[in-house]
């Protein structure tokens, strides 16, 4: 071999010996490599001192929450109803479907339900009535709005104030939960004719009107929201 040859081969032979000394050898009882991204997903930034749960982990894996106070029978439904009364009774029989009832927050949604309720139908937006009612009240809210066009009146209604809304009756029914309010509100309405002639009302006096409205929600839907399922009122 010429020397050329020679000087290549001891090269060759000088990298090897280099390379093996810096990356080591295989024997088949190596850590896996290190994969940054698992441990973010694991550990989450430290730098942050936040964590980042692995799905399902963690929950799976925490102590049970501890169970909330419950309110003695005497006090449960305070201010709502009084003990041992049907109405009590009935929203036990609620709160046995739904443990996350909570009256005084129904009575406020139904507060504001009513007074939309009350205002669409005069306004006769039926796109409204439909996502608060259920079909059968619906049908009747719209067969009066229907006798309004035909005669060509509007009704117009501003309330006044709405002095109570109080729960009368609850009950369940296979799944669905029914409650029934009593409002007592106070309403300036007028109904004209196409002239603007008044047909009935009077736009300078204020009327108390009593109502007695029935909510219903399956409480095995996933749809949270109650609908008007019966009504009834009295001036």
């Amino acid at each position: 071999m010429d020397i050329y040859t020679i000087i290549f081969l001891a090269l060759a032979v000088f990298i090897f010996l280099r390379l093996r000394n810096v990356l080591g050898q295989r024997t088949g009882s190596e850590r896996p490599p290190y994969d940054r991204a698992a441990r973010d997903v694991l550990h989450g930034a430290q730098d942050n001192n936040s964590v980042v749960p692995m799905p399902g982990s963690v929950i799976d894996q925490a102590p049970a929450a501890p169970t909330p106070d419950v309110a003695p029978a005497a006090d449960r439904w305070k201010n709502i109803a009084e003990p041992g009364t049907p109405l009590a009774l009935g929203l036990d029989a609620v709160a046995a479907q739904d443990s996350s009832f909570d009256p005084k927050h129904f009575l406020s949604g139904a507060r504001s339900a009513y007074e939309m309720i009350v205002l669409a139908f005069a306004n006769g937006d039926r796109r409204a009535l439909k996502d608060l009612l259920s079909s059968e009240v619906y049908e009747s809210f719209d067969s009066a709005i229907k006798d309004r066009e035909k005669q060509d009146q509007k009704t117009e209604t501003r309330f006044v104030s709405i002095e109570k809304a109080e729960l009368t009756g609850a009950e369940v029914r296979d799944r669905t939960v029914q409650l029934t309010v009593r409002f007592v509100s106070q309403m300036i309405s007028v109904t004209r004719d196409k002239a603007g002639t008044i047909v009935d009302g009077n736009p300078d006096k204020i009327s108390d009107i009593t109502d007695v409205w029935t909510f219903a929600r399956d409480v095995s839907s996933r749809d949270p929201n109650w609908k008007l399922v019966g009504t009834g009122s009295t001036n």
